[in-house]
């Protein structure tokens, strides 16, 4: 059977369907379900009995299909630490939280997903690492007038996605601008020591605190997390000669230590020397006014008593004053009755006459008393010399005798 035949397909013979036919169908079922049927079911505007055309057909399934994909589209998910910024025709219209929205599709509305919850770093002075220098970031001038190579690096996060995306073209250059000029500020008000040593902490706190100010009265949107000094010290070229003046600088502290030391070692002692000596002199004084104080209640007392009885009174005083003057002394003085003469008894040669050489020395001699009667001889003593002495004595004393 040839292919061209009329009757092919129609009879009930098991061939293959008619294409033609099958087409037709097609078509119909597309146009019933876009609304577009004619009368008796065929396409309107088709001639009847005309093959079907499918173009208009097509055109519309594929306008829907380009429609519902184009709506589609409109659909986003913000993930968690990110904020989802609507554009409508380039202009703002809201933030959207985390989670899926739905926004018209471009060209009308556009939306940009920024990261508040990154932490982004900015590198001053060095890049990835502190040898990597950048002299022209690192070079800074202290008030003192010396240079220092300062490396340091800030930390931030976005707190505005509106101010982060809208305000500023280049936000990260302007932190990093930021930063730099900051940091030379303070570096420029402070000593070379103080930001080589004892003041990196609060060095970087303050310059965490200028760059937030700076920041938003730009308006940038960005919040400075931390601030870290990675690298602080001299310029290379100079190295070697602060290092000598670093060890002259360590000299004099420990030469200061010491000489502290030694003033806390003195300063007490003489404070304390100087305390007693008060002591000794507030003690001496209460005491010269005490005394005082009693010489003159006794004289009191002796002038009263020398008003009753005169001569009992100067008797006394003048056996008084002379037992207190001969009191130190190891002489002897007897006075003879009935006598103007007075002998001279020396004991203390004595002593030592009858002291043998090798025997310790002899205790001193107590005090003479003086009195009105005979003071009575002295007790022997070991030797013939003070037997002699004795005799003599008492020979003389019986001459003497009226």
């Amino acid at each position: 059977m040839a292919w061209n035949d009329p009757q092919w397909g129609k009879k009930d013979n098991g061939g293959p369907p008619d294409l033609d036919e099958l087409w037709r169908r097609l078509n119909r079922r597309l146009a019933g379900l876009f609304g577009d049927k004619g009368k008796g079911g065929e396409p309107s505007g088709a001639p009847a009995g005309a093959p079907m055309i499918p173009g208009r057909s097509l055109i519309g399934f594929a306008l829907a299909a380009a429609v519902a994909l184009w709506l589609a589209s409109g659909f986003y998910i913000v993930d968690a630490g990110e904020r989802g910024v609507v554009l409508r025709f380039g202009k703002y219209t809201e933030t959207t939280q985390p989670g899926p929205h739905w926004h018209l599709p471009w060209p009308v509305e556009r939306v940009q997903v920024v990261n508040v919850d990154q932490v982004r770093t900015v590198e001053i002075g060095y890049r990835n690492n502190v040898r990597n220098k950048i002299p022209q970031e690192s070079l800074m001038l202290t008030d003192d007038e010396n240079i220092i190579d300062l490396q340091f690096a800030v930390q931030y996060t976005v707190k505005n996605p509106e101010d982060y995306l809208f305000n500023d073209r280049s936000p990260n250059d302007a932190v990093k601008q930021v930063a730099e000029s900051a940091m030379r500020e303070i570096v420029g008000r402070s000593k070379m020591d103080y930001v080589l040593y004892e003041g990196r902490s609060d060095i970087a706190a303050q310059a965490k605190s200028l760059m937030q100010k700076i920041l938003d009265r730009y308006g940038t949107g960005i919040a400075i997390s931390q601030v870290t000094l990675q690298n602080a010290q001299p310029p290379e070229q100079v190295q070697a000669a602060f290092d000598d003046a670093v060890k002259a600088g360590q000299d004099k502290e420990r030469q200061k230590n010491e000489a502290q030391a030694y003033a806390n070692d003195v300063v007490p002692r003489a404070k304390g020397l100087a305390a007693r000596l008060i002591e000794e002199a507030q003690g001496y004084r209460q005491s010269v006014i005490a005394t005082a104080k009693g010489d003159a209640s006794r004289f009191d007392q002796i002038a009263a008593e020398y008003r009753r009885a005169p001569e009992v009174t100067r008797t006394r005083m003048y056996l008084d004053t002379m037992q207190q003057v001969l009191s130190h002394t190891s002489k002897v003085i007897v006075e003879q009755n009935g006598s103007r003469n007075l002998l001279y008894l020396p004991l203390d040669k004595l002593q030592q006459m009858a002291t043998p050489p090798a025997a310790p020395p002899a205790p001193a001699a107590p005090p003479p008393a003086v009195s009105d009667q005979a003071a009575p001889p002295p007790a022997p003593a070991a030797g013939d010399s003070l037997f002699r002495s004795r005799d003599a004595f008492r020979s003389r004393a019986r001459e003497e005798r009226p």
